[in-house]
């Protein structure tokens, strides 16, 4: 690996950590929906990095996965909070 993709490892670390955080702390619903949102696409993030460190397309196709069942999940999870507060 080299020096730039060690300082994106340890940098997509962090944002996981952070995003934990606010999943974890957040002190309403909503706070917690977008944290899962914020990981979703810091995993999206990872797995396209993936695919540029280990030069495999096949990366990027769970990439496009993941990140469009993720969305449908977050917009369900949305709906349904909204849902529950009126």
């Amino acid at each position: 690996m080299t020096p730039l993709q060690q300082l994106s490892a340890i940098l997509i670390a962090l944002a996981i950590l952070l995003g934990l955080a606010r999943l974890v702390i957040g002190p309403h619903a909503p706070d917690r929906v977008v944290a899962a949102d914020t990981l979703a696409m810091i995993t999206t993030a990872a797995l396209t990095g993936f695919a540029v460190i280990f030069s495999s397309s096949l990366y990027l196709d769970v990439a496009l996965i993941y990140s469009t069942l993720a969305f449908v999940g977050i917009v369900a999870l949305a709906r349904a909070i909204e849902g529950s507060r009126t």
